[in-house]
């Protein structure tokens, strides 16, 4: 699921379950909307991301590829390591800014991969 908020100044997209071949025919469509919202900041929420390929990392590129030729910025938030990978793989990293400062919600599903520094203390 993707659901697209805005403010005047920034584009919101949380993005929810699996970015994968299956999805991709949604793509296109939530691609030109939000293009066409023109703010200069997309922020992509990861939090409940639960999976990613490089059809999902297209998508992702496109987006901000687009605001970058308007000389806009995107902003990654909640984003797994292994998301970070697959965009580090397609060489698109500097496409986005990562939001190092953002912690998911406690109740987020999680995706069974959590960053050492986040994971919880053994009991």
């Amino acid at each position: 699921m993707i659901e697209i908020s805005t403010s005047p100044t920034t584009t919101t997209v949380v993005l929810t379950g699996d970015l994968d071949l299956a999805e991709r025919d949604q793509f296109p469509g939530v691609a030109a909307r939000i293009v066409g919202l023109r703010r200069q900041l997309l922020v992509l929420d990861m939090c409940r991301v639960t999976f990613m390929d490089s059809t999902g990392a297209a998508f992702l590129i496109s987006l901000a590829d687009a605001g970058r030729k308007r000389g806009g910025a995107t902003v990654l938030r909640g984003a797994d390591p292994r998301d970070l990978f697959v965009l580090e793989v397609c060489g698109a990293m500097e496409l986005f800014r990562i939001d190092e400062s953002h912690h998911c919600r406690p109740d987020t599903p999680g995706r069974g991969f959590r960053r050492p520094d986040l994971a919880p203390a053994p009991v």
